[in-house]
């Protein structure tokens, strides 16, 4: 394991929720994070832009550069890319966390909100990671991470929400793709998914409101997750489908009640986390319920 002091993040979607707290875990080190998101003003009923995120970074502890980019722009991308090596002198860590919901059928599914979500989640994904690769290679221990899930092919995965599906599906296959394409380069391409749902705007707003906020995790724990495998030797661990909870005990972690956003309440799982997917021990997640 390796600390992120000096070391520079690419976060895209990072004012809030899990691009945050990925954000904050790697500010604690003394790293650099850039975040690359396309709140400047507040939103109503969106916590944080990219300046508040900034001023947290800083308070833990990290330097930040606040970075207005929407990463279905190409100009835009490149700029922000180029912004941050100008400011840091290099990016050591990509992390794809940038993504757009809508879980709706065919029929109640617009075209518009189908662009968005490819757009964002597999375009965006893709283009991110594309354009940090060549300052990738110079770093020491270079790692992309996307926030996508395993990809485990199921109709009823997909027959409630196909385009949303297609879209954080792609996100995973460019993990797979570019995981091949770099090993020999040295850099690390991994996924990192919740097994349970996370407390964040887009739970409460989109998915079930309160009761769905305390039957999940704090955002904290992804940061953890995400720190334990941005932190590993990239030549040692690429083209991995991680889930969060998997992760820590694998590092040691034995207490996953701290995350928890009310003990009272039973963990709700998250949506594609493959039915053999075995919690960590002493861990009970309610199955999903059917749409």
């Amino acid at each position: 394991m390796t600390s992120l002091k000096g070391k520079t993040l690419f976060i895209s979607g990072a004012s809030r929720g899990i691009g945050l707290a990925i954000a904050l875990r790697a500010a604690r080190d003394g790293a650099n994070v850039a975040i690359a998101a396309k709140t400047a003003e507040p939103h109503p009923k969106l916590k944080g832009t990219i300046y508040t995120a900034a001023d947290e970074v800083r308070a833990a502890g990290g330097k930040a550069l606040p970075v207005l980019c929407d990463i279905r722009d190409e100009a835009q991308v490149l700029a922000a890319i180029e912004q941050t090596v100008a400011e840091f002198g290099g990016i050591d860590v990509c992390v794809n966390n940038a993504s757009a919901i809508s879980l709706t059928n065919s029929q109640a599914t617009d075209m518009k909100r189908f662009d968005l979500m490819m757009g964002i989640n597999t375009r965006g994904t893709f283009m991110v990671s594309k354009y940090c690769i060549p300052h990738l290679k110079k770093a020491e221990n270079p790692h992309i991470l996307m926030l996508s899930p395993p990809l485990d092919m199921k109709t009823k995965w997909f027959e409630h929400s196909t385009a949303y599906t297609m879209a954080k599906f792609g996100m995973s296959m460019c993990v797979l793709g570019l995981a091949g394409e770099l090993k020999s380069a040295g850099i690390a391409v991994n996924a990192l998914w919740p097994r349970t749902t996370i407390a964040t705007a887009a739970v409460g707003n989109l998915l079930g409101g309160d009761a769905m906020m305390r039957a999940s995790r704090t955002p904290e724990i992804m940061g953890d997750a995400a720190y334990a495998i941005i932190t590993r030797p990239s030549r040692e661990f690429t083209g991995h489908f991680c889930i969060d909870d998997k992760v820590l005990y694998a590092n040691g972690v034995r207490d996953f009640e701290r995350y928890r956003v009310d003990p009272s309440v039973p963990l709700m799982s998250d949506f594609f986390v493959p039915d053999d997917d075995v919690p960590p021990p002493g861990v009970t997640v309610q199955p999903l319920p059917s749409h």
